[in-house]
């Protein structure tokens, strides 16, 4: 009701925006990406004239490119509506997620959480040997010497090999400048730090990979005061998956969720 008056002042208000799942283009199930998340942080910025923004993050990483368009975007919102921005982690801010996370002014964890990740994987699986044994031949034409590469029909090439991990270090250069601008000073001068490896609450915080262990809402209550409001802000759910039926693309990005989080013991 005090809102509706003007002469009953009001406590400030931060949007809140939760970050869950893995990174990906956009058709790939429930994750997140620049697409469906820009409607999303354009209101949490505009609406209300908030003091600030938090993320609430759990990601286990992924699209190294919507990772960035993501982070883009919150950093030009927060700098056009010059909002300060708050990252909470849950489970884990790895990888895609650790790069989401650098877009906040601030990096808040939980004593458990898992931070970091700050490298590039690529997997696959091959199968020139199963064709062989079935007698399956492979069959593949080409008008340029570099249209193929990296075929799982076929064994692996070294230059093919060479070729990948030469896109792979421009991917990591290319993450390891955006942690090393949000950071900064705050980063420990310590050799392991952008190998890849991942840390827990208290030593990512060391690190200077966080600010330092906090939750979202005592955190904010110290900022901006008990009376601060969140208002919170996500992606709708359809029709379908309010009543439990996924359909198949949805199911097929569940199972490579799964197998992102899996990869951090969660």
């Amino acid at each position: 009701m005090a809102k509706w008056l003007p002469f009953v002042k009001s406590g400030p208000t931060v949007a809140v925006v939760r970050l869950n799942g893995m990174i990906a283009a956009a058709g790939r199930g429930n994750a997140l990406n620049d697409a469906g998340l820009a409607p999303i942080l354009e209101r949490a910025f505009r609406r209300g004239k908030p003091k600030a923004v938090a993320l609430v993050i759990n990601s286990p990483g992924g699209s190294p490119v919507q990772s960035s368009l993501i982070a883009a975007r919150i950093r030009r919102l927060a700098r056009e509506r010059n909002v300060r921005v708050y990252a909470f982690t849950e489970d884990v801010a790895a990888s895609g997620g650790y790069w989401l996370a650098c877009a906040a002014d601030e990096i808040w964890v939980d004593a458990a959480s898992i931070v970091g990740s700050i490298g590039v994987v690529s997997a696959g699986f091959g199968f020139s040997d199963f064709i062989a044994r079935h007698g399956v031949e492979r069959r593949v034409h080409t008008s340029g010497r570099s249209k193929s590469m990296l075929d799982p029909f076929r064994a692996e090439k070294p230059e093919d090999i060479a070729r990948l991990n030469a896109w792979q270090e421009q991917i990591h250069d290319t993450f390891i400048d955006h942690v090393r601008s949000r950071r900064g000073t705050r980063l420990a001068d310590d050799p392991d730090l952008f190998t890849g490896d991942i840390w827990i609450g208290d030593k990512a915080v060391e690190l200077g990979l966080a600010d330092g262990v906090g939750h979202v809402v005592p955190k904010m209550k110290e900022v901006f005061g008990d009376k601060v409001r969140l208002l919170p802000y996500g992606r709708r759910k359809g029709l379908l998956s309010r009543i439990g039926v996924a359909l198949a693309a949805d199911a097929l990005g569940a199972v490579e969720e799964r197998g992102l989080f899996a990869r951090f013991g969660l």
